[in-house]
């Protein structure tokens, strides 16, 4: 069964999610981060921009040619569960998330955010799986 963790009252979304796919990437693992494109599009950027020391190598779901450890999938159904981390922007469930060893979904401070992160949340209980909850508002981020 995924293992599903929820990253509460981050304070910026693309940062955290950065600094999750460093910690990632330096244990070795491969990821699919997934959400909206406008927001994909923003971490993307996030990703070229975050650290001067580090380089977080990553592509397009639909950038076959290019194989990187991170890749970025607006569109769910064109990768496959082979990676072990899926990580969460969006504002809704990742179709097919049942298929990943690990779901992370990352939510920040904004009303709106945090009413669609229940929803998840929800939907997630409802089916039977064990949430862990980590609430970073006391959090240096």
């Amino acid at each position: 069964m995924t293992r599903i963790e929820f990253h509460f009252n981050v304070q910026d979304k693309l940062t955290h999610a950065c600094r999750l796919v460093r910690k990632a990437r330096v244990q070795g693992h491969s990821m699919v981060v997934t959400g909206e494109t406008p927001l994909l599009q923003a971490f993307d950027q996030a990703l070229w921009t975050f650290s001067s020391v580090d380089f977080l190598p990553h592509r397009w779901a639909d950038q076959t040619e290019n194989p990187a450890a991170i890749t970025l999938a607006p569109d769910m159904a064109v990768v496959e569960a082979a990676d072990p981390l899926l990580i969460n922007l969006g504002a809704t469930v990742p179709r097919g998330f049942e298929a990943w060893p690990r779901l992370i979904e990352i939510v920040d401070q904004d009303p709106q955010s945090r009413r669609l992160a229940r929803d998840r949340w929800r939907h997630y209980t409802e089916r039977g799986y064990t949430l862990e909850r980590h609430d970073l508002s006391g959090e240096a981020q």
